[in-house]
């Protein structure tokens, strides 16, 4: 007696294929990066408490949006009564954050 048996191909699973539950509770780190600094080590050594980093940035530009320390979107600060906030204004381009782009 022959068996035979039919191969399919193995694709990747779709979001739509797990429950959404599962996926509401996977935890995001967000964070914010407002610019860069580069500077050297025996300068960072020297800092203390008070100490002022400069950045490569001004206060009405764009800071990038990471989750997982991956950059997907850009966003503007935005200060409400107290607490600052961020609006997203455009998806990222992960070559331009690589680069170190404004």
């Amino acid at each position: 007696m022959q068996v035979k048996t039919a191969h399919t191909p193995v694709s990747s699973a779709s979001a739509s294929e797990y429950p959404v539950s599962q996926i509401e509770a996977v935890d995001i780190e967000i964070s914010v990066v407002l610019g860069r600094s580069v500077l050297p080590m025996s300068q960072l050594l020297r800092m203390g408490r008070g100490a002022v980093i400069p950045l490569d940035a001004s206060e009405h530009d764009e800071v990038w949006i990471l989750a997982n320390n991956h950059p997907v979107a850009r966003g503007e600060i935005e200060i409400r009564e107290d607490r600052i906030a961020i609006t997203v204004t455009r998806a990222a381009d992960v070559y331009d954050f690589m680069a170190g782009a404004a």
